[in-house]
């Protein structure tokens, strides 16, 4: 990859990433749309034909969304050493800022102020979110009929299942193509990588921090979707069969990945950190990301070699529409659990309607007022 190319250095990328993952709030909907909105529409850094290649990249492959995401945009550019500094510095702050919080919850027993801080974060954030997702959605399905009713149908999928259905975004890709095309493939595009399995798999081994490291692999190289998508495979393990935290622990572990900015799986480094320190947290992170990262640098080659093909185009195309229908049913996903009252409606209400309005207002501040919100409901009522 030629520097020359970009109309932004390396640093300027890190930077970016380093903020992105300072102070982006909202899980995978709200980063995925806050890429968009500050890298291709606003900076011009990213063409639009770049992102949406690396959403269905992401799509395709297991493991976080938003952070595969964050890799192949720094190798647009940068190639390998662009990914590989654009993921570390997307997923760094929120990582130190659960070892933070992960030594304050074992130092004081847990934290009773969390859920009242969770409450009012987590309603202002579907508020974000859904504005992010309207933009997005505008901007990627526009005014084509075949994108609205692909969006749809993976929209309203994702909301009844309550997780995005992987051979549902596959399809829509297929579908696209075969209306929107007449070529076949000639060339035989194949994935250009073997499937990814750590020789570590076969070793036999009583050390928990060996375990945290299978465990976690797993974890990142065999699920897909988004972070969200996670989380059940994470309490079937780490609850259910090892039993290395209590429900109300894996619930806190939930709660601080959503009130820490960056990417929502991070919440492995605060299961980590619960069953083995700080070692369990650092394996249990490089578990769950080395795999995502494998995933999206090894056929990145191939689908920037190949992207341009109108046939690919159109499959890309369809898996964008579907990918983004699955992250609109997902916002209603969460806010059918995060809305459990009143005050939390209009908490998202208020949210919304103030993005829509202030253009230019930042999501620190709306963060920052709920949580404060979520606060006084607690404690004064």
């Amino acid at each position: 990859m030629e520097s020359s190319q970009a109309s932004y250095t390396q640093t300027d990328l890190v930077k970016y990433f380093l903020r992105l993952g300072t102070l982006g709030f909202g899980g995978p909907p709200a980063l995925v749309s806050a890429m968009h909105r500050d890298l291709v529409m606003e900076r011009g850094w990213i063409s639009e034909e770049d992102y949406r290649e690396g959403i269905a990249l992401a799509q395709l492959a297991p493991g976080p969304l938003a952070a595969q995401l964050s890799i192949y945009l720094g190798y647009v550019h940068y190639g390998v050493s662009g990914a590989t500094l654009a993921g570390l510095a997307f997923v760094l702050p929120s990582f130190v800022m659960v070892l933070a919080l992960s030594w304050a919850y074992v130092q004081f027993n847990g934290f009773p102020w969390m859920q009242a801080i969770f409450y009012g974060i987590g309603a202002a954030v579907i508020g974000i979110i859904a504005m992010g997702t309207y933009k997005l959605t505008l901007k990627t399905v526009g005014k084509d009929t075949l994108g609205w009713v692909l969006f749809a149908i993976s929209a309203l999928a994702t909301a009844l299942a309550e997780q995005e259905i992987l051979g549902l975004v596959l399809l829509s890709g297929g579908i696209y193509w075969l209306v929107k095309t007449s070529d076949f493939f000639q060339t035989g595009v194949g994935s250009g990588y073997a499937p990814f399995l750590l020789q570590a798999l076969t070793v036999p081994t009583d050390s928990l921090l060996w375990k945290l490291a299978l465990f976690f692999t797993k974890a990142g190289a065999f699920v897909f979707g988004s972070g969200l998508a996670i989380v059940p495979f994470l309490y079937g393990g780490v609850v259910k069969e090892y039993g290395w935290l209590t429900e109300q622990q894996f619930l806190d572990a939930v709660a601080v990945a959503m009130i820490t900015p960056g990417p929502v799986v991070i919440t492995v480094a605060f299961i980590g950190y619960l069953v083995a320190g700080f070692p369990g947290a650092c394996v249990a992170a490089v578990a769950t990301f080395l795999p995502c990262y494998l995933f999206t640098v090894l056929p990145a080659p191939y689908f920037k070699r190949w992207g341009k093909h109108p046939g690919v185009r159109a499959i890309v195309d369809g898996i964008t529409v579907a990918a983004v229908g699955a992250i609109a049913g997902a916002v209603v996903v969460l806010a059918r659990r995060q809305l459990v009252d009143v005050p939390a409606i209009v908490i998202a209400v208020g949210t919304l309607g103030l993005l829509y309005r202030v253009k230019k207002l930042s999501e620190l501040y709306l963060i920052g007022g709920a949580a404060l919100i979520g606060l006084l409901l607690r404690y004064y009522t």
